[in-house]
């Protein structure tokens, strides 16, 4: 299973009923296909970089999910029959830890190590012994 998060901006004229509907309806789409919704955002109306159309804002919406490849296409194929989206992207989010947060954890462990080893009068054991040139 691949988490996904989709985001897509609906039309400002519509209704919060008429709103809802869609939500709903893509919403659906992924339990038909034997998906997860880990998380709905409603962001609500707000103003876009650039016009798109007609329309200086839209209601922006993000599904995040996990599911199967043929999910996003699914999600996809609807968007675009759907008059009332204006933009959709789908990202295939990396299931692996954050490496930038990572890093930083063992950056701070190495720091930790050598103010212990300098509080003790040790060499860190974190530090290699420098390499003999031949």
């Amino acid at each position: 299973m691949n988490l996904y998060e989709t985001g897509f901006l609906l039309a400002p004229n519509l209704s919060d009923d008429e709103s809802e509907k869609i939500i709903q309806q893509m919403a659906e789409v992924v339990a038909q296909k034997n998906g997860r919704m880990t998380r709905i955002d409603r962001w609500g109306k707000r103003k876009t970089a650039y016009p798109i159309g007609k329309f200086g804002e839209a209601a922006y919406v993000f599904f995040y999910y996990e599911g199967t490849p043929d999910i996003p296409l699914e999600l996809q194929r609807r968007f675009k029959q759907t008059d009332a989206v204006l933009r959709y992207l789908t990202l295939n989010k990396d299931v692996r830890e954050n490496v930038r947060n990572k890093r930083k954890a063992e950056a701070e462990a190495r720091r930790r190590a050598r103010s212990q080893a300098a509080a003790s009068g040790e060499a860190p054991a974190a530090e290699a012994a420098p390499r003999e040139e031949k």
